[in-house]
């Protein structure tokens, strides 16, 4: 049985637009009109804490299969920047492989979701050693026949250093899916500045604003930033936040420290797909261009979908649905 390939996306004329991709993909419209059964990963969910070390904690939710026959094995999903355990693609993802089989577990990151208060030290995107225990624990607490790995955006950057890394720590990872990951972020975030729409950045610092005051709310004996910090552009933000909370040095030593640009994922030896658009407006499709993988990784890159939008009709179901479903099933084939 041939696999679903991202030539096979061809959703109809008016959403064939990359932004009405992207905008649609995390709008409260898209959620109203999704099925029913795209929200059944909720259901029977139970929340898991993981303890990842020095006090530190991640939270996450658990829900088993229950199609009647033996799982398939376990899923654990990613979100995205500011995206949390319930954006609507971790849920509809969730659901679908929630269907075939597999149990599924779906990860905050720190900060993200409703976990402000859970940890001290401010979330950046270079904590992956955390990550990578979690998933240890996560693959202790419920042990499977399989485990997979997938992850939206920064998720999916997440997603593929973590299987980098699974393998030092005797963690064992069978596949890992990354849609639309952030591969160059030095270039991802000036995108988002210099070409990308405005509302784009409007969105987005929004959300970031609104998470670092429920976390200066959370701990208000900590200095997370200065008001007139929250003020600056996307840019300068990240900058002052860098050099108050880590020891980088500089903004561009933090970029490059959760990059995976170039040939860095030639380290990558666990069975991969990396998904992503053309019409991306959010990260340049340049750098997928310019990857050296090594042979058990797999390029995708579709003509439409936008930034993890791939809505297939207005339905409002993503084509992603089915895409990774059958490269999960695929594992234990």
């Amino acid at each position: 049985m041939s696999l679903p390939k991202g030539s096979d996306f061809v959703p109809p004329w008016p959403l064939r637009s990359g932004h009405v991709q992207t905008m649609l993909s995390s709008s409260g419209v898209r959620r109203r009109l999704l099925p029913k059964r795209a929200h059944k990963v909720q259901e029977n969910a139970h929340e898991v804490l993981i303890d990842v070390g020095q006090g530190d904690r991640l939270s996450g939710r658990y829900t088993a299969q229950t199609t009647g026959a033996e799982s398939r094995g376990l899923a654990i999903l990613f979100h995205g920047w500011e995206g949390s355990v319930d954006s609507t693609y971790v849920l509809q993802t969730g659901s679908r492989l929630l269907e075939d089989g597999w149990d599924v577990f779906r990860l905050n990151f720190r900060d993200h979701g409703d976990s402000h208060g859970l940890n001290e030290a401010l979330f950046h995107s270079c904590r992956i050693d955390e990550v990578v225990i979690a998933l240890g624990e996560i693959s202790r607490m419920f042990p499977s026949r399989a485990v997979g790995i997938a992850g939206f955006s920064l998720g999916g950057n997440f997603a593929l250093r973590a299987a980098m890394m699974a393998p030092s720590q005797d963690i064992a990872i069978d596949y890992v899916m990354a849609v639309c990951p952030i591969i160059d972020p030095s270039e991802g975030l000036f995108s988002l500045e210099s070409s990308a729409p405005w509302f784009y950045r409007t969105y987005f610092m929004q959300k970031w604003r609104r998470s670092l005051r429920m976390k200066q709310q959370a701990f208000p004996q900590q200095t997370y930033f200065e008001l007139d910090e929250l003020n600056q552009n996307m840019r300068d933000l990240t900058r002052s936040l860098v050099l108050r909370h880590t020891d980088f040095g500089s903004l561009e030593a933090y970029l490059d420290g959760y990059s995976v640009a170039g040939d860095r994922l030639m380290g990558l030896h666990v069975p991969a797909t990396i998904l992503t658009s053309r019409d991306d407006p959010v990260i340049p499709v340049a750098a997928f261009d310019q990857l050296r993988l090594p042979p058990n990784v797999e390029l995708d890159i579709t003509k439409y979908g936008g930034h993890c939008g791939f809505i297939r009709d207005f339905s409002m179901t993503s084509f992603t649905d089915d895409y990774i479903a059958a490269r999960f099933d695929a594992i234990r084939r």
